[in-house]
């Protein structure tokens, strides 16, 4: 009953923040980019509630916690140090800079303006819609699941759904992303709370630090079996792709677009480093005490398989059971809501950023007079809106293509925009052909390659894909532009300008 309560005040809560953001949102750049006024602390909590969701706490802590215990802690090592103290050390000034200069307001837009090349923000924003969707339903279904299992005897499945969806989509329609940036500040420190009660109680329950890790190096359980045989391909893979993907995924840099002053980055930074390094490592760290706690063998819900002879092991399942089982009510009310607000600040993040690859970047070259800014800016909610209803529809049902579109999202996003985005901020010479075959190479790469590995049964080699495919668009590219037009001088010299917006 307590985690009823504190969750229907959560969701009450996030769209009272949509009501108050409505009346700050006048304009596309404030449905968008908060105007660019968004300070230093919820700029750098909206990072870090976008990058950590769900799929972490419950999936990839599961899965990597088990197989490899203590050193799944390198993924969050990762994490911290390249995907969030690099990339805001490295990409926040020049982008919100370069943005800035150029006037683009979304990653699509960017490409376009930076190479001098209208199609690429037509491919862009395809490639968003298309690849994000499917990501956005799967976290739909995966919290929708979460909060069904907690209140079975109260809430269908489809009831939690609906209620997510509406959820989300009044705050984020209603308040843009002044909204999303206040709500993932808040989210982001129950987070921070919520990680540490978790791990400090587990600890605990396991008998004390020491107990723990020494109980998490052991390769033979109490029942006689073997601890899982690790593939340090797959584990430098999954550091690879996770901590230098979100430097290409859209909905993560457009958080360095709307930060108030590149004064406030530092700040930022900092802030943001030290979310990751608690957030982050409680949730691998958790992953790894599935050891310590299912040493006598794994519970039965987590096993898959066992009437064909070939058991196999249903990660999403260990946390969640490890949770259940080991913590308090009024302590799993509070990671209820830790999970709940690392979903919705992504799902938030997600939906404005596929969106807008519709209402902005799809209907620029569409013949007709200009909106104006009060037109643009409803059909943005409306297609925020239309988003949403899909994704209800999507998660609502099975769909396998859909399944395996989202299995391949993370790298097809991160494969075709990693080397564009990069070079467009960094490198004078990259050229818009260069741009658009580095575009195409990583996206079919990570297609290709991933569609193959989970057609033939090895989706555990899919970030091994990801991450060829993140890697291999860096030589295309220059090696392209030296065949091809670079972009006007008048236009790199404002692209690059260094005395422009500087506050």
């Amino acid at each position: 009953m307590l985690a009823l309560f504190l969750v229907a005040a959560f969701i009450i809560a996030m769209i009272g923040l949509g009501v108050w953001g409505m009346g700050r949102t006048r304009t596309p750049t404030d449905f968008f980019l908060g105007g660019r006024q968004i300070g230093p602390w919820a700029s750098a909590f909206a990072y870090g509630t976008s990058y950590f969701s769900a799929v972490v706490f419950i999936g990839f802590a599961g899965q990597f916690g088990w197989n490899y215990g203590l050193d799944a802690l390198w993924i969050a090592a990762g994490n911290t140090v390249f995907g969030v103290l690099a990339a805001w050390v490295i990409l926040a000034k020049p982008t919100r800079r370069m943005t800035r200069n150029l006037d683009a307001l979304t990653m699509p837009e960017f490409f376009a303006k930076r190479y001098q090349a209208p199609v690429l923000r037509v491919v862009a924003a395809g490639i968003i819609f298309l690849f994000l969707l499917p990501y956005s339903a799967s976290v739909f279904k995966g919290l929708s699941h979460l909060v069904e299992i907690n209140f079975q005897d109260l809430l269908s499945y489809e009831t939690a759904l609906f209620i997510m969806c509406v959820s989300t989509g009044l705050y984020l329609t209603l308040g843009g992303y002044f909204a999303v940036a206040i709500a993932d500040l808040i989210q982001g420190l129950i987070m921070l709370a919520g990680a540490v009660v978790m791990v400090v109680v587990l600890v605990g329950q396991g008998g004390g630090l020491t107990a723990v890790v020494q109980d998490m190096r052991v390769n033979v359980f109490a029942d006689g079996s073997l601890s899982p045989e690790p593939s340090w391909w797959i584990l430098w893979s999954v550091v690879f792709m996770s901590s230098f993907g979100p430097w290409g995924l859209p909905q993560m840099v457009h958080k360095f677009y709307a930060i108030k002053s590149e004064r406030h980055i530092t700040t930022a930074t900092i802030v943001t480093t030290v979310f990751a390094t608690v957030t982050v490592f409680a949730a691998y760290f958790t992953g790894a005490l599935t050891r310590v706690f299912f040493a006598d063998g794994l519970p039965a819900s987590a096993l898959i398989g066992e009437q064909s002879g070939t058991v196999g092991v249903q990660y999403d399942v260990l946390v969640p059971e490890l949770l259940t089982a080991q913590l308090p009510e009024v302590l799993m009310a509070v990671v209820l809501l830790l999970v709940l607000s690392a979903s919705m600040s992504t799902l938030s993040s997600l939906v404005l950023v596929s969106s807008s690859a519709i209402s902005i970047d799809l209907r620029a070259g569409r013949a007709g007079p200009e909106a104006t800014p009060a037109q643009s800016l409803r059909i943005m909610r409306w297609m925020a809106a239309v988003f949403i209803a899909i994704s209800f529809v999507i998660a609502n049902n099975d769909f396998a293509f859909i399944v395996t579109l989202m299995s391949l999202s993370w790298g097809a996003v991160a494969g075709a925009f990693l080397a564009p985005y990069v070079y467009g901020l960094f490198w004078r010479s990259a050229t818009g052909s260069a741009a658009f075959s580095g575009m195409l190479t990583g996206l079919g790469i990570a297609v290709v390659g991933g569609g193959y590995l989970l057609v033939s049964g090895r989706p555990e080699l899919t970030p091994i894909a990801a991450s060829v495919a993140m890697v291999v668009p860096f030589f295309v590219i220059p090696v392209v532009s030296m065949w091809s037009t670079p972009p006007s001088s008048d236009l790199l010299r404002d692209a690059f300008a260094e005395d422009s917006f500087i506050e």
